[in-house]
C-alpha cells in the first residue's frame, strides 16, 4: 500500500485564507509580505488578532510623535471596535491628537525638512511653526488654543480641591463641547474623540515635558494654580495601573484570556507599563497575577550598545515582564508605516 505523500501548507497559502474574508488592504499583505521585515509585520498582526479571538484585552502605547503622524485615522476605530482596551502615551501623543482635531488646516509640511538650513528653522520659529520632522504645528490655532480650554479646569479644579489625571482633563475639555467650533478634521480621525467616548483608560507617564505640562508649570511658578499637585501624575499612575491590571487579569482569568502589550516605539510610553508586572510579583507578592500574554514591538531603535527601547523582547524574560512562551514579535521599521498596516489586518480591512 503506497501512502499518500503529505502536502506541505505553505506559509502563504495559510496567510490567504486567513485574508480571504477581510479587506483589499489585508489581501495585499497577505500576497506580498512573505519575507524579512514585511513577514515579521504580518505575524504581528496575526498574533494580535489571535490574542484578542482568544478572549484577551489589548495596551497598546505610543511613542514619538504617532499623533502628529495621524495614527488617529486607524487607531480611532481599532478603539470604536473593541481592539484596544487601555493605551498608555506620552504627554505630546495625548495632546497633539487635539492640536491637529482644531488646527488641522493651519499644519504646514515641509516635504524637504532634510535640508533645512538654522536660518530656515529661524524663520519657522519666527512665524510661531513648531517643526515636527517634516510636519509643523501652529502655536496659535493649536497649542494656545487648547492651553486656554484646559487652563479653565486646571484653576477650577485647584480652586475646588479636585484633583485629576491628564487625560482626564483632556476628556473634559472634550465633553464640555467648547472645542467643536474649531474641529477641522472629520472626528471619526481623532483617537482622542474615540478614547474619550469609550472612557477609554489612558496612562500617561512623564506627562511634565509635554507642551501643556510645560504651560501648566508655568502656571505653578506664578501662584495660578496653587496645588501643583492638581494634576496627578507618575506615580498615582503606576498605582492606577497595578489596581487596572491585577483587576483585568483576575476577570479574564475565567475566558483563559490574557492581557497583550503592543509598543509603538520605545521610551517611557513602553518602559513605564510594562514594569507593572514585575512590580506586581516582586514587590507586592502578587504572584497569582499573569505575566503579559502577548508582546509585540514596532521600532527603528538599534538593537545594541545598551539601548533598552530597542532590547529584543527575549531580554524582558529576565525582568519578570514576559515568559519563555510568551508570543513575542519585533517589527523593526518605521511606525508610521507599520502600525496602520497592522491595525488595517486586525480591522480586515
Amino acid at each position: 500500500m503506497i501512502k499518500a505523500k503529505r502536502v506541505k501548507q505553505l506559509p502563504e497559502h495559510i496567510n490567504a485564507a486567513l485574508a480571504k474574508k477581510k479587506g483589499p488592504v489585508s489581501k495585499f499583505i497577505a500576497q506580498n509580505y512573505r519575507h524579512f521585515n514585511a513577514a515579521a509585520l504580518l505575524d504581528t498582526a496575526k498574533g494580535y488578532e489571535a490574542h484578542l479571538q482568544a478572549g484577551g484585552k489589548m495596551l497598546v502605547t505610543l511613542a514619538g510623535a504617532m499623533s502628529t503622524a495621524e495614527l488617529g485615522i486607524t487607531l480611532a476605530e481599532m478603539i470604536r471596535q473593541d481592539k484596544v482596551h487601555a493605551i498608555v502615551c506620552t504627554g505630546a501623543n495625548l495632546e497633539e491628537d487635539i492640536f491637529n482635531l482644531v488646527a488641522h488646516d493651519y499644519y504646514e509640511r515641509v516635504p524637504h525638512y532634510r535640508h533645512l538650513t538654522a536660518e530656515d528653522e529661524q524663520d519657522l520659529v519666527d512665524r510661531h511653526m513648531n517643526r515636527v520632522t517634516d510636519t509643523c504645528i501652529p502655536e496659535g490655532e493649536a497649542m494656545r488654543r487648547i492651553e486656554a480650554a484646559v487652563a479653565e479646569e486646571w484653576v477650577a479644579a485647584d480652586r475646588s480641591g479636585q484633583r485629576f489625571f491628564p487625560h482626564e482633563f483632556m476628556y473634559k475639555i472634550l465633553r464640555s463641547g467648547k472645542l467643536k467650533k474649531f474641529y477641522q478634521i472629520d472626528p471619526k480621525n481623532s483617537w482622542m474623540l474615540a478614547a474619550c467616548e469609550k472612557n477609554l483608560p489612558i496612562v500617561v507617564p512623564g506627562w511634565e515635558d509635554a507642551t501643556l505640562g510645560n504651560m501648566y508649570a508655568g502656571r505653578c511658578v506664578t501662584g495660578e494654580i496653587r496645588n501643583v499637585h492638581t494634576v496627578r501624575t507618575g506615580i498615582e499612575y503606576m498605582t492606577w495601573l497595578a489596581g487596572w491590571y491585577t483587576k483585568t487579569a483576575k476577570l479574564l482569568r475565567n475566558g483563559e484570556g490574557s492581557i497583550g502589550f503592543f509598543q509603538i516605539g520605545g521610551g517611557i510610553a513602553g518602559d513605564f507599563p510594562i514594569c507593572v508586572v514585575p512590580m506586581l510579583h516582586q514587590d507586592l507578592g502578587r504572584t497569582g497575577v499573569p505575566l503579559w500574554g502577548y508582546f509585540a514591538q514596532i521600532s527603528d531603535s538599534t538593537t545594541s550598545y545598551g539601548s533598552y527601547s530597542g532590547a529584543v523582547p527575549n531580554e524582558k524574560i529576565t525582568w519578570g515582564k514576559l515568559g519563555a512562551k510568551t508570543p513575542k514579535f519585533i517589527v523593526e521599521s518605521d511606525a508610521t508605516i507599520v502600525a496602520p498596516l497592522i491595525f488595517a489586518w486586525v480591522l480586515g480591512q
